[in-house]
C-alpha cells in the first residue's frame, strides 16, 4: 500500500512560492525558535541564579506548565481550524503575546510572589509560542506552492532554516549582551531584544495569513491512522527521545563528563549551526531519492555520533566538536523531514492540518518531558551531583544516559523508519 507519509514524490513539475513568502516563513519560525531557547535552555539558570529559586520549584513550574501545554495544544489545533478567517489575528497574537512576555519574565525580581509571577508570565508565553508554533506547521499546504509533496518539503527546508538561525541567535545572544555591559548577566537586555524582534517579526510577516487555508475534515482517529499519520506520531515520539534525553544532559555531559568548562555554549551553536547548513541538503535529497530512504541516511550518522561520544576521553575537546557536528547534520534532517511527511500525510488525505500539528505539538513536549523526569532522578539514584566531585560510577551512569540509551532509542527509530511503506 502506498503511504502518503513514505516519501516525497522525486520527478515532476513544480511551482515555486513566491520568495517573499519563502523568507517570511524563515523568519516567523526564527522569532519562534529565538522564543523557544529561553524557554527551554536559559530559563532554568535564569530562574536559579538571577530569582534565587531552588531547581525542584523550578522543575514544579515546568512541570505544571507543561500539563497546562498537553492539554492546550490540541485545542489551539482545533481553535485555528474552526476559524481559518481568523489566521491573521492568530499569527499576530503569537508574536504580541511574546513581545509582552519576555520583557515581563525578565525583568522579575527576587521576592515573595515570584514563583507566581514567573509561572503566570511563562503560561502567557508557552501559549503564545504554542500558537504560533501550531499555525505555523498547520498552515504549511496554505504557504506552500502547492498542496503538493515537493512544494511541502521545500517550504519545510525555508522554515527550519529559519528556526535553527532563530536558536543559533538566542543561544548566543544572552553572553553576548553581558560581555558588552548588559546587566543581570545579560537577560533583561535579551529579553527587550526579544520584544523588539517578536513584534517587528509580527508586522512584517502578516501577509503569510492572509493566503486562503486549506479546507480540511476533521481529524478521526481511524482517518489519522489510515494516512499514516498515526505511524508517523508515534515515530516522532521515539525519534525525540533521544534529542529530548542529550539536550537535557548536555551541558552535564560537556562539563562534568568532559571537564570541559565553560564550552557548553559554542558547542551547542556549533551543533545547531550544523543542523542548519545541512538543511538545504536533506531537502535535496528528499526530492531526489524520497523522505523515507533520506533518513535512513541521516539516522545512522546519529547512531555513530552518539557511539563517538560514549568512548571520548576527557578533556577531548576536538573530538567532541566533530560529534557536534555530525549529530547536528543528522538533527537537521529530523527537524525538515519528520513534520515535512506528516504535513504531506494529512493534506493528501485531506485532513485538518491545524489539529494534527496540535497533537505533533504534544508527542515532542512528551518527549522532553520523559526525559526530564525519567533520566534525571535515575542519574540522582547513581550520585550523580553537577558540578561536584561524581565518583567513577555516577560519571558512568552519566555517560550511558547521554550516549548509550539515546544510541538504542535511534536504533529503534530506525527500525521503525524501516517499516514504513515506500513509495513504490
Amino acid at each position: 500500500m502506498k503511504t502518503a507519509a513514505a516519501t516525497a514524490p522525486s520527478g515532476g513539475a513544480q511551482t515555486a512560492p513566491p520568495p517573499m513568502i519563502n523568507l517570511r516563513v524563515s523568519l516567523y519560525a526564527l522569532m519562534l525558535a529565538a522564543a523557544g531557547i529561553p524557554l527551554y535552555i536559559h530559563l532554568p539558570r535564569f530562574a536559579s541564579v538571577e530569582l534565587g529559586l531552588g531547581l525542584g520549584a523550578v522543575g514544579t513550574i515546568l512541570l505544571a506548565i507543561r500539563v497546562v501545554d498537553l492539554v492546550q495544544d490540541p485545542f489551539i489545533g482545533w481553535m485555528i481550524d474552526r476559524w481559518p478567517r481568523a489566521q491573521t489575528v492568530f499569527g499576530l497574537l503569537a508574536a504580541l503575546g511574546l513581545a509582552a512576555g519576555f520583557p515581563l519574565l525578565f525583568f522579575i525580581e527576587p521576592g515573595q510572589s515570584t514563583a507566581l509571577r514567573l509561572t503566570a508570565t511563562l503560561i502567557l508565553l508557552f501559549s503564545a509560542y504554542s500558537l504560533g508554533m501550531i499555525l505555523l506547521y498547520g498552515r504549511s499546504a496554505s504557504l506552500a506552492a502547492e498542496p503538493e509533496a515537493g512544494a511541502l518539503m521545500s517550504i519545510a527546508a525555508w522554515r527550519e532554516t529559519g528556526m535553527l538561525a532563530g536558536v543559533v541567535l538566542a543561544a548566543a545572544a544572552p553572553s553576548a549582551l553581558a560581555a558588552i555591559g548588559a546587566d543581570g548577566s545579560g537577560y533583561p537586555a535579551f529579553g527587550l531584544l526579544l520584544c523588539a524582534v517578536s513584534v517587528i517579526v509580527g508586522l512584517a510577516t502578516l501577509p503569510l495569513w492572509k493566503r486562503p487555508a486549506q479546507p480540511g475534515r476533521r481529524l478521526s482517529l481511524p482517518d489519522l491512522a489510515g494516512s499514516g499519520g498515526l505511524r508517523l506520531l508515534a515515530l516522532a515520539l521515539i525519534n525525540n527521545l533521544p534529542v529530548a534525553i542529550t539536550s537535557t544532559l548536555f551541558v552535564f555531559f560537556v562539563e562534568d563528563r568532559l571537564q570541559l568548562q565553560g564550552r557548553a555554549g559554542p558547542f551547542l551553536i556549533l551543533f545547531f549551526l550544523a543542523a542548519g547548513l545541512s538543511v538545504p541538503a536533506w531537502n535535496a535529497a528528499a526530492h531526489r531519492i524520497g523522505a523515507r530512504a533520506t533518513l535512513l541516511i541521516a539516522m545512522p550518522l546519529a547512531v555513530a555520533g552518539f557511539i563517538g561520544a560514549a568512548f571520548l576521553p576527557t578533556g577531548a575537546s576536538l573530538g567532541f566538536a566533530v560529534i557536534c557536528v555530525a549529530s547536528g547534520a543528522a538533527t537537521g534532517a529530523d527537524l525538515v523531514l519528520l513534520p515535512a511527511m506528516f504535513s504531506i500525510a494529512l493534506t493528501r488525505a485531506g485532513l485538518n492540518a491545524g489539529e494534527g500539528f496540535g497533537i505533533w505539538s504534544v508527542a515532542g513536549k512528551l518527549g522532553l518531558a520523559l526525559a526530564a523526569f525519567l533520566v534525571l532522578p535515575a542519574l540522582g539514584a547513581f550520585g550523580f551531583a553537577p558540578g561536584e566531585a561524581n565518583t567513577p560510577e555516577s560519571l558512568a551512569a552519566l555517560n550511558a544516559a547521554y550516549a548509550i540509551l539515546p544510541c538504542l532509542l535511534k536504533l529503534v527509530a530506525i527500525g521503525f523508519v524501516l517499516t514504513l511503506p515506500t513509495e513504490e
